[in-house]
């Protein structure tokens, strides 16, 4: 028999190298391909809010910067009393009256509410009253009143007055001589109608004065 002992073999070196290498580059990365956990989506951008919601907050801004007004109840009283209006039982009534002018001195006279007018509703909280007197002296007043429901809201007082003296330029709304002398005088009638016009509401008015402001042709 042989005396050699059988040879040991041993792995290769350059696996060994190899498995060492490849442990070496595990402990300075450390991790491992496997340890890898998959990325998540990327998140959306924190302004991109959704459409509705955006609507949604600027109706709600919008209505805090608008808030609701206050109304006046007196002012809604008389609202709720149209076309009715509180001085309908002076209307040919002879008595002292006080017509208010905004950026003018009140008119104080001595005559009579010959008519007036107001509609028949206010679904806005606004309207207009019209009026038109007579003084005992001759002359004619014409009032536009425009009211508001809202107590922030103040009303409005517009009047003119007319005169029928030739010597009066109010009278004639300063026509000059010439035409004076081709056409007929200026009336109060004339008058009211420059003043109020012809809206529904001045024709309600007009009615109320026997027809006086009609054109009557053939």
């Amino acid at each position: 028999m042989s005396s050699e002992r059988p040879e040991e073999f041993s792995e290769p070196a350059v696996s060994r190298d190899r498995q060492t290498s490849h442990e070496a580059i595990v402990v300075v990365r450390g991790e491992t391909v496997r340890d890898q956990e998959p990325k998540s989506p990327p998140s959306p951008p924190k302004d991109s809010a959704p459409k509705d919601s955006a609507s949604k907050d600027s109706g709600t801004k919008d209505k805090e910067k608008s808030p609701r007004k206050e109304v006046s109840e007196a002012k809604i009283k008389l609202q709720s009393r149209l076309p009715a209006l509180d001085d309908d039982p002076d209307v040919g009534v002879q008595k002292d009256q006080i017509v208010i002018r905004d950026g003018k001195a009140d008119l104080a006279f001595t005559g009579t509410l010959l008519a007036s007018a107001a509609p028949p509703s206010a679904p806005k909280g606004q309207w207009q009253e019209y009026r038109i007197y007579e003084t005992n002296g001759g002359k004619h007043v014409f009032s536009r009143l425009t009211r508001t429901v809202f107590a922030e809201d103040q009303d409005t007082h517009e009047a003119e007055v007319f005169d029928p003296s030739p010597s009066s330029m109010p009278s004639q709304l300063l026509r000059s001589a010439r035409e004076l002398a081709r056409s007929r005088p200026l009336t109060w009638i004339d008058a009211a109608a420059t003043f109020f016009g012809y809206d529904p509401l001045a024709k309600t008015l007009y009615r109320k004065l026997s027809g006086q402001f009609e054109d009557h042709i053939s």
